[in-house]
């Protein structure tokens, strides 16, 4: 058996992944390792937490007393583990620092010393590019990253290359655009949107809305995961992109006409600080390994919206019996909508 570690896996990419991957190798036997901070659920688990092959362990990756003998035992490292919303960075960095730095030191300094290390695949983030006026960043360009929650990620991509350049550690960087799928944390985009206009609530647009995103499916980008941590080399960085760049007001009212809800739904909403206009990523370094996206983005935001329709159990009780969730989106967009 194959021993994997992977950290963050009861949030929204990291399950995904846990899923995929018990799925796709019969010989992996899978540990996630999650805090279960408010967008790490144990739900997100539910279909593989009695799988024989993996077992969850509640700990934090900042905590070397926890993360240091599970890097130990591992063979391979994913590394999902982080703090993820520009907004929350943007209200309070700290917790962003710590875990998405700090912790990322940890892990790293724990995998220097792991005697059957293979590989470590750090996760990363398009947003270290910061904002793309035109064409597509390729993995050497500059990092610009323009809020907190992208410095954090840019120092954990640029703190796991250097134990890669010093130490050997066997890392691998993978920098992905915006995901969506099933069982993303209500605070991000699609998930707000779509429960929002389920309840005829209002979907908040910052400024003008036309922000531009590249969107690549959940599992298009486990899909792209499993292949680095198979033909990616040590050392290097490679961008994981949907190909599907759309403003974010066509976005909005793609889901509006999916939930066949009026347009008057749409609320534009001051713009949040150091709002990065533009992503776009060049993927043909990932594609020369023989990877593409097979979900079209269309059809793949029908089944996602289907998805939060026909789940109310999973996102309901976070919107409206979670008082930390409540206190969030009244600060958020209490005094604008």
């Amino acid at each position: 058996m194959v021993e994997v570690l992977v950290t963050g896996g009861a949030g929204f990419i990291g399950s995904n992944f846990v899923e995929f991957a018990l799925a796709a190798h019969p010989d992996w036997r899978i540990t996630t390792l999650d805090k279960l901070t408010y967008a790490g659920r144990l739900e997100n688990l539910r279909e593989v937490m009695d799988h024989p092959r993996h077992r969850f362990v509640r700990g934090d990756v900042a905590d070397a007393a926890v993360a240091r003998p599970l890097v130990a035992a591992a063979e391979v490292v994913v590394h999902f583990a982080a703090e993820t919303h520009v907004d929350r960075a943007i209200q309070d960095a700290g917790a962003f620092i710590r875990t998405d730095v700090y912790g990322t030191f940890v892990l790293l300094a724990a995998a220097r010393e792991a005697p059957g290390l293979r590989r470590f695949l750090q996760i990363s983030t398009d947003e270290v590019y910061g904002s793309v006026a035109a064409g597509a960043s390729t993995e050497t360009d500059e990092l610009r990253p323009r809020n907190p929650y992208a410095a954090s990620k840019a120092g954990a991509d640029r703190l796991a290359f250097s134990y890669w350049a010093t130490h050997g550690v066997p890392v691998v960087i993978a920098r992905a655009s915006n995901n969506y799928g099933p069982r993303q944390f209500p605070e991000k985009m699609i998930p707000l949107f779509v429960s929002n206009a389920l309840d005829n609530l209002p979907l908040p647009l910052y400024g003008d809305g036309r922000q531009s995103r590249d969107w690549l499916h959940v599992t298009d980008h486990c899909r792209a995961l499993d292949l680095l941590l198979e033909r990616g080399r040590p050392g290097e960085t490679y961008n994981v992109g949907g190909g599907s760049e759309l403003e974010n007001v066509a976005l909005t009212r793609l889901i509006l006409d999916l939930l066949d809800r009026p347009a008057s739904l749409l609320r534009h909403v001051p713009d949040r600080p150091g709002h990065d206009r533009r992503y776009r990523l060049d993927t043909a370094k990932l594609r020369a390994l023989g990877w593409t996206p097979q979900i079209e983005f269309g059809p793949g935001l029908r089944a996602v919206v289907e998805w939060y329709r026909d789940n109310e159990w999973w996102w309901r009780p976070i919107k409206e019996a979670d008082p930390a969730f409540r206190a969030y989106y009244e600060q958020q967009y209490g005094n604008v909508l």
